[in-house]
């Protein structure tokens, strides 16, 4: 019998850390059949997307200068050696991810008659604070990169929107392919809590570690960006505590931004009520530690960190921005508040006001979780993400 002859795949982004679009090429990249792909990751430094491509047996090509940063001799390096890398590979499909590496590889890949060029749109960095100048050069750039590609992904309808708002956007070009996630190997909420008071290495008393162990938790995964509103939810929160004392808001992630928040914490008095545990490896896995999940970001496109937190069966508030609406699609799946670019006395109210009603009724609290729990379970598998995008591939 005749081999078969695979179909070589080659995806590319531009930063290895742990994030949404590196988790997202992971998914697809183990996903994909090996008796019918041959599958390799281009990325820039390396990092946690790195190691575990390698765990998992999957080929990596690492460019060290391929930065998300602009610099044009360097950017200009890495157009010539991603030619070079796809002179070399020779792939039927290559799919980019990443606003950087998504211009340079639709270049090069239109250069080199690669048959197929499907760019991932996480998000629009036009959407984020910038001068006018920069939002102007920022959807030029991008705009681009969608009419060098034949395909593009948008992880939400909202995302999609956006873009066919462009000239010469047709929408046969953009296919709209929600994030997904499997089920997940959670610790349990006494083992997670426990191991997140470990992480923070609290000099306090028996008595009030067993107070903090059994407070209220409000949680949050999210890097430590403007992007992503935790001083938003920091706000709200001192008027949270005002009317119940006995809650905590743990804070998983690490960023620019750490130090802003720490300042913030001590000169709001909030340093016992409020943890910046920092960077945790796979810590959607202690999700359950939460009794309400929060992400209050000023610009998303479809946040994993919520789907997961949605597969914990948490209560959800967070802001109505980007797909985020179409994850939280009812009153009947959780709450959103609205997010402005700058924070407000209203928006702090209404989100505090959101939290305060979960911790009241415990009991409404549950079947939001149970009632997300599902709609993710069902909408947004991981299962139904792949199979959608690999059919692109043939």
């Amino acid at each position: 019998m005749a081999e078969i002859s695979k179909k070589k795949v080659l995806f590319c982004i531009t930063k290895s850390n742990w994030g949404g679009a590196q988790r997202y090429v992971y998914d697809l990249a183990i996903s994909l059949p090996r008796e019918f792909f041959d599958v390799a990751v281009v990325f820039g430094e390396g990092g946690e997307l790195e190691e575990k491509l390698k765990m998992a047996g999957v080929r990596t090509i690492r460019m060290d200068l391929l930065q998300r940063n602009i610099n044009l001799s360097k950017d200009l390096s890495v157009f010539f050696e991603l030619l070079r890398i796809f002179k070399k590979e020779r792939p039927d499909v290559v799919h980019l991810n990443s606003t950087k590496v998504g211009g340079i590889g639709g270049l090069v890949g239109r250069i080199c008659h690669v048959p197929k060029i499907i760019f991932t749109a996480h998000g629009w960095a036009f959407n984020e604070k910038r001068s006018i100048f920069s939002k102007i050069m920022i959807a030029f750039l991008q705009w681009l990169t969608v009419i060098l590609c034949h395909i593009t992904i948008a992880v939400s309808q909202k995302t999609a929107n956006q873009m066919l708002e462009f000239p010469f956007i047709k929408l046969d070009k953009i296919k709209v392919i929600y994030n997904g996630v499997n089920e997940l190997d959670f610790y349990t909420r006494e083992e997670a809590r426990r191991l997140i008071v470990e992480k923070l290495d609290l000099n306090i008393s028996a008595g009030a570690l067993v107070e903090l162990l059994q407070s209220t938790w409000i949680g949050t995964i999210s890097e430590l960006h403007y992007n992503k509103g935790v001083d938003v939810a920091l706000t709200a929160f001192a008027d949270v505590i005002k009317k119940y004392p006995k809650t905590a808001l743990m804070i998983i992630g690490e960023g620019e931004e750490r130090a802003r928040l720490a300042e913030e914490i001590i000169k709001s008095n909030l340093s016992d009520h409020v943890f910046l545990v920092g960077f945790i490896t796979d810590a959607k896995k202690y999700l359950k530690a939460f009794d309400i999940f929060t992400l209050t970001s000023r610009t998303e496109a479809l946040p994993y960190a919520l789907l997961e937190a949605g597969l914990a069966g948490l209560p959800i508030v967070a802001s109505d921005v980007g797909g985020i609406p179409e994850i939280i699609s009812s009153e009947e799946v959780g709450n959103l508040i609205p997010v402005g670019q700058n924070n407000s006395a209203e928006i702090n109210n209404i989100l505090a006001k959101a939290l305060e009603n979960l911790i009241k009724n415990p009991e409404q609290a549950k079947i939001l979780g149970q009632n997300l729990k599902h709609l993710v379970t069902t909408d947004f598998s991981a299962e139904k993400m792949c199979t959608e995008t690999f059919y692109l591939y043939v």
